[in-house]
């Protein structure tokens, strides 16, 4: 096993433990504790982990973002939930817009079954996941790849995305407050997600539960500025007073609350 691939293993158990112990992790992947703990100490350089004795802890600041194959297996039942809402949105032959987040590919994977879409992405992980798609348009905004996001930004995506005029926008979030609005966990990604929304008639965001009152770094946009929101359990009801004043309708699959449901916050984005 390369040590790499030790590493997304060790942060998927993070993600699941919220801890990982030196010892456990060496029988686990029959290394030395020497070769966990220069692991360990890679992740918590990198802010994914915070080194604690004999072990380390989940590093869950908000602006703090794991690598997309990593977080692509966080949340899963609620990124499912949200991909089927968001799918019944969207009507056939329609042209959309989707951001570089775990829940996009949740979203095109719950929309293969139409016969005709026109599908504008940065995202690498969308444009492999359709692929295998017959009878779509699906078009790539080029730019430059972003580190552990599978994703393209920079200007040269933004002027692409500009260029175009679609039905929807479909876009995720690190977090959205009252105050605060949208947020993302950079600022490269909160411009092209910015960009996608200035270019959709129709703008839904597509977030879990876990992101209400999270703050990540870079602010996307003001909550007024969407049209839609679409999350897996019902908001509690200043969200609800919230969307109801400002005119943001809101689609969600279940009245239970947060803590009964959740088990560890998305992407996104």
């Amino acid at each position: 096993m390369l040590a790499v691939e030790r590493r997304n293993l060790i942060l998927d158990k993070l993600q699941k433990e919220r801890k990982v112990v030196v010892s456990e992790l060496s029988a686990l992947f029959d290394v030395s504790e020497e070769t966990i703990r220069r692991d360990l100490d890679k992740l918590d350089r990198e802010g994914l982990a915070i080194k604690s004795y004999g072990g380390a802890v989940l590093n869950e600041n908000t602006g703090v973002d794991m690598p997309f194959n990593v977080r692509k297996k966080r949340n899963m039942k609620a990124k499912q939930e949200i991909a089927a809402l968001v799918a019944s949105l969207v009507q056939e032959g329609e042209h959309i817009i989707v951001d570089p987040s775990t829940t996009a590919v949740a979203v095109v994977k719950a929309l293969k079954n139409r016969k005709k879409l026109t599908v504008i992405t940065s995202s690498i992980e969308v444009l492999i996941e359709l692929s295998d798609v017959t009878g779509w348009e699906v078009i790539c905004t080029g730019g430059t790849l972003r580190e552990n996001y599978l994703t393209l930004v920079g200007s040269r995506a933004a002027d692409v995305i500009s260029s175009f005029h679609a039905d929807k926008v479909i876009l995720s979030c690190k977090g959205l407050d009252l105050k605060r609005g949208v947020t993302d966990a950079h600022e490269t990604l909160s411009q092209i997600k910015h960009t996608m929304l200035k270019s959709a008639r129709q703008r839904i965001l597509a977030a879990d539960h876990t992101k209400f009152g999270n703050v990540a770094f870079s602010r996307i946009c003001q909550l007024s500025d969407i049209d839609m929101v679409v999350t897996d359990i019902r908001p509690e009801q200043k969200w609800m007073d919230y969307f109801a004043e400002k005119g943001i309708e809101c689609l969600y699959g279940r009245e239970e609350s947060g803590e009964e449901a959740g088990d560890g916050s998305d992407d996104e984005s």
